[in-house]
Order: C-alpha cells, then sequence, then structure tokens
C-alpha cells in the first residue's frame, strides 16, 4: 500500500512517497538540485492527474495538450491525457510536488454531480480529449494545505488508512473544484502582473519560515517590496484569507502536528510558537479544531 522511490536526475535527486488505495495512486514528492536543470518525466497510464506544487518555481511543457505553464511555488490543477509526457525546466534549486492519480471511471463517478467546471472537464474525458481543468492554476490556500499535510503526516494504518486517504482524496477534489469556480466569477482582479503575484507568494513563503516568529506587516512588506495596502489586499486575494489569519491557521497545524509527533506538552508547544499563554493557545485551538490539545494528543 505504502513505497518509497527515488530517481537520480543529471543535477540532483528526487526522494518521495506513494501511497496506493484501490486503483488510486497518491504520491509525495520532494526534488533537490545543485543547479538548475531540466528533465523529463512521462507515462503511459490511462487517468486523470491532480496536481499540486508545494514548493518551488518552475515551468513545464506538456505534450498531449501542446502547452507551457509558468507556475510559482502554491499551485494545483487537474489533467487529463490518455499517455503522459512533460519536460519540467526547474527555477529554484528544491520543488516540492504532491499529486492523486484518479482512474477514469472512478473520477467520472465522483463528478456525476458536480460544479459546471468539473462536468465540463469530466465530458472532455469520457471524449477521450486531452484536457485541463483550468487554464490559470488555483493558488493552495490554507484548506488545502491542511489536507495535504494531514495526508503526509498520516498515521493510521490499513483498512483505516485505506479510508482515510480516499476521504481526504475526495476533499481536496472538492476543494480545487471550489477554488476554480471561485475564480472564474471573480469579475475584477487586483493582482494583475506575474511580478506582483510571485511577491505575494514570497509572503507566503515568509511566513511559513518564520512560523515561530513571525514578521510583522511592515517587515514582510518591506522584505518583499509591496506597500502594505498591496500586500494586505493581494494576499487577501489570492489565498483567500488575511496575513494575520494564514499566519494563525500555520500556526495552530503545526501545534497538532506537533503533539501528534512529538513528546512536547501543550504549554511547551504554545510557548514555542509565541502564544501569550497556555489558555490563550487552548482556546485557539479548540475554536480552530473543535477540540483541546489534550484530546488530539490522546485520541489522534
Amino acid at each position: 500500500m505504502e513505497e518509497k522511490q527515488s530517481r537520480e536526475f543529471e543535477k540532483g535527486k528526487m526522494t518521495g512517497i506513494v501511497w496506493h488505495c484501490d486503483d488510486m495512486r497518491i504520491g509525495h514528492a520532494v526534488s533537490k538540485f545543485t543547479e538548475l536543470s531540466t528533465f523529463s518525466s512521462s507515462s503511459n497510464t490511462d487517468v486523470v492527474r491532480m496536481h499540486f506544487g508545494m514548493k518551488g518555481d518552475y515551468s513545464f511543457t506538456y505534450k498531449q495538450l501542446n502547452k507551457t505553464f509558468e507556475l510559482v511555488g502554491g499551485h494545483h490543477n487537474i489533467m487529463y491525457s490518455n499517455e503522459f509526457d512533460m519536460v519540467v525546466h526547474a527555477k529554484t534549486l528544491e520543488i516540492e510536488t504532491f499529486g492523486i492519480q484518479f482512474p477514469k471511471a472512478l473520477f467520472i463517478h465522483f463528478t456525476e454531480h458536480a460544479s459546471d467546471s468539473l462536468k465540463r472537464f469530466s465530458q472532455d474525458i469520457m471524449e477521450g480529449k486531452s484536457t485541463i481543468l483550468s487554464n490559470s492554476w488555483g493558488t493552495i490556500d490554507s484548506p488545502i494545505q491542511q489536507v495535504l499535510q494531514q495526508i503526509i503526516h498520516c498515521k493510521y494504518a490499513d483498512g483505516i488508512k485505506k479510508l482515510f486517504l480516499l476521504s481526504k482524496s475526495i476533499e481536496l477534489l472538492v476543494l480545487c473544484a471550489d477554488a476554480v469556480s471561485a475564480s472564474e466569477n471573480k469579475k475584477d482582479v487586483f493582482i494583475k502582473n506575474q511580478t506582483d503575484k510571485e511577491k505575494i507568494i514570497a509572503v507566503r513563503d515568509l511566513i511559513n519560515e518564520r512560523v515561530h516568529c513571525p514578521p510583522n506587516l511592515s517587515e514582510i512588506a518591506q522584505h518583499v517590496g509591496l506597500n502594505e495596502y498591496k500586500l494586505k489586499r493581494g494576499f487577501k486575494e489570492t489565498f483567500n484569507n488575511t496575513v494575520f489569519g494564514y499566519l494563525t491557521d500555520q500556526r495552530l497545524q503545526l501545534a497538532r502536528q506537533y503533539l501528534l509527533d512529538t513528546e512536547k506538552t501543550a504549554a511547551e508547544i504554545s510557548l514555542q510558537l509565541g502564544y501569550a499563554t497556555p489558555q490563550h493557545f487552548n482556546n485557539a485551538f479548540k475554536k480552530k479544531f473543535g477540540i483541546t490539545p489534550y484530546l488530539v494528543r490522546n485520541n489522534p
């Protein structure tokens, strides 16, 4: 059901893990390079692919779609083609990705009563057309990131793990489809150019790197080269959350991971993540997850 994978590139290496859930294939991989480079990937499987770029910038050319995509860390989309050939150009020295492969029949079953965009996508699949859900790639916001981390750090085993992976895969499918629908319904886009979009992504990355000791808004603005108004409005548009709201989500998600993966007490975690008091941490945790840190530790 679970297997580790690795692949050597001329100037780097990919390590990852794959989970098999009936006919579904779920994978998480990290590729590290000694210098920026190009590599190819191909597959002869006839499946629907849900792809998440979790970290790193790259472009890739998708032969079956005859398209090239320029991608900044934190993006998602769903693609289909009978066979798959692409060439990837790494623009950062580390790239982290996550993907789910659905058998055609199963994907069509899941999307039978879905949104209009997913119905159109499924119709192309049934007709055997190479297709992509949206030419505008979605952004990985807090809800999507939370589900990804839950899968990657899943502690269940055997049959329970299989049910968990299936339910979380469907949840990701729904979240991605909702993001596309919301994007299609947007009338006015505030962040219009690629440079500003990359700066907003850099804000997200900076927060992720400094969850334990987050910078204030003026420090973030100075670091990425945006004024505070554009930073706040652009972040909200991109991630469907405020800068402070996103930081809170990340801190609490990290706290939950510590409770499951370490022996640290709730008080120690509270102090490490910068909460004023353990009670403040306890209240914030319960508000987000619906249970106390104690219950997470004792009933994972």
